[in-house]
């Protein structure tokens, strides 16, 4: 391959480009010297710089400004979310002594609520369907004995873009008095949000959307109580201690407000795009299998798809080499492929697993950049098919 190759990054599901507007809000609010606490005139300004993001972050939420507790971005949020919420929920009633995820959800969450059996909660892990949805009866059984203090699950999917029906899995929960979280941040500008009141807790993050890595933000009813995640100056409602960051939440406020603005025009421009590589990926191998069905409730961004036979490992760097930027489904780690918790948890066969990738699209991404990856396909699958049958003989003996 040479430098003048044509690249096709495919993998904004990990992190998008910044917009040159984050990166410009960023910069000017650098440039105002203070402490947003501090009380003298270089306070003030810098304060002023922050409240004028939060109020722009809120607006554009659709909740009171009180709502907002600023992060260092996702993971951070959701573990305030999860542990913060189960400790307090408990706290008030100790018979809340268990906390549910989706099985399916970001280790942000499922890992968080697997961690809190140190602290004596059980942590109950819902099952899904084979399109990533929640099992209804499976949740209610889970839910019944009213013990479940908080519920979160993944508004979207971040491997397979599947769309949870947040709305019904909050009325569940909430018939029982069981606090309400979602993990928004690979919903944002692809899926319509939770309206207010609708959970009681949401998590987004600014580099999926083309803020900087480093910012998020809990959007948290003040009514619902958190235990606090830190210890220090209290800066946010107690819950969150720490200087505030207002670059970075002017940053954020910038890129959520332009990704917002263009949400319905956006997601149809890549609804599209993503059409024309499942039907270029079809056409190139007929036994493709999509993870997703076209009309499944999906974000329009991510194509996830299994290659029977092929080494999605080698696949990924295959198709890296042709400039093709993807992610594969898989973890390798001491020599050893595993396939992702997501798609065990949706019973996707392990030869099928093994063999998947997951394409995503974003605000920069072209008709050129599936142009290199369905170029970069043919042989990158063919060499990745021969790796797969070496690794199943290897397996077989």
């Amino acid at each position: 391959m040479t430098a003048s190759t044509p690249r096709a990054y495919l993998d904004h599901a990990a992190t998008t480009a910044l917009r040159p507007e984050a990166r410009e809000a960023y910069l000017e609010a650098a440039s105002v010297l203070g402490n947003p606490t501090s009380v003298h005139a270089a306070g003030r300004r810098a304060r002023a710089v922050l409240d004028d993001a939060i109020e722009s972050i809120a607006s554009d939420l659709g909740v009171p400004r009180s709502w907002l507790i600023l992060t260092s971005g996702g993971t951070e949020a959701d573990n305030l979310a999860v542990r913060g919420a189960a400790l307090s929920a408990r706290t008030a009633d100790p018979s809340r002594r268990a906390v549910l995820a989706c099985a399916t959800d970001h280790p942000a969450t499922l890992a968080t609520a697997r961690a809190l059996q140190a602290d004596g909660f059980e942590a109950r892990i819902a099952p899904v369907d084979r399109a990533g949805r929640l099992l209804p009866d499976a949740l209610a059984e889970l839910l019944a004995d009213g013990a479940v203090g908080l519920a979160t699950a993944a508004l979207l999917n971040n491997e397979t873009g599947a769309v949870q029906d947040v709305a019904a899995f909050s009325a569940r929960a909430r018939a029982h008095g069981t606090l309400v979280h979602t993990d928004a941040v690979q919903a944002v500008g692809h899926t319509p949000l939770p309206a207010r009141g609708e959970v009681d807790l949401m998590t987004i993050t600014g580099h999926k959307i083309g803020a900087p890595v480093g910012v998020g933000a809990l959007v948290a009813d003040p009514d619902v109580p958190l235990a606090p995640g830190t210890s220090g100056g209290g800066q946010q409602r107690g819950v969150r201690s720490g200087t505030l960051d207002a670059p970075h939440a002017a940053a954020l406020a910038a890129a959520l407000h332009r990704t917002l603005a263009e949400a319905e025009t956006e997601s149809a421009r890549l609804r599209s795009l993503a059409a024309r590589l499942r039907a270029g990926i079809a056409a190139i191998d007929p036994s493709a299998r999509f993870t997703l069905a076209e009309d499944a409730p999906q974000g329009g961004h991510i194509v996830h798809v299994a290659f029977p036979g092929a080494d999605g490992q080698s696949l990924l760097f295959l198709l890296d080499e042709r400039g093709a930027e993807v992610s594969a489904g898989s973890a390798c780690s001491a020599g050893v492929t595993s396939i992702s918790h997501v798609l065990e948890a949706m019973g996707m066969p392990e030869d099928e697993a093994r063999g998947s990738v997951r394409f995503s699209l974003g605000w920069t991404s072209t008709e050129q950049d599936i142009d290199v990856a369905l170029a970069a396909l043919p042989e990158a699958l063919e060499r990745a098919r021969a790796v797969g049958a070496l690794a199943s003989g290897r397996r077989l003996r």
